[in-house]
């Protein structure tokens, strides 16, 4: 399922996160993303040096704004972890995983 194409949408506290069986679904497309808890979606990136990380950081951090929907990131030179939930609701919800789709089209 391309999710690519789809905006997030503002999430409300007290809003509901995703059920196990509905995570499972969206998560089965997912590529090197791991599933923490059913809470969580992380990935490590490698890249050749910091600059290309900074670069890989700054387009996420752009997509992020557009979306209204913001990872938490990590930078170790030439690594960067990301980190994805809907704070919200504690827990996953579509925006997350419309955001790793679209994180995924800048690799």
């Amino acid at each position: 399922m391309d999710l690519s194409n789809k905006k997030c949408i503002p999430c409300e506290v007290g809003g509901v996160a995703l059920k196990p069986e509905e995570v499972a679904i969206f998560s089965s497309d997912l590529l090197n993303w791991e599933v923490l808890e059913n809470k969580k979606l992380f990935r490590k990136f490698k890249f050749k040096d910091f600059k290309e990380s900074i670069t890989f950081v700054n387009k996420v951090a752009e997509i992020a704004e557009k979306e209204g929907h913001h990872p938490d990131i990590g930078i170790n030179y030439n690594e960067v972890n990301i980190e994805l939930t809907t704070h919200a609701v504690g827990g996953l919800t579509e925006n997350d995983f419309i955001l790793v789709s679209k994180i995924d089209k800048i690799i």
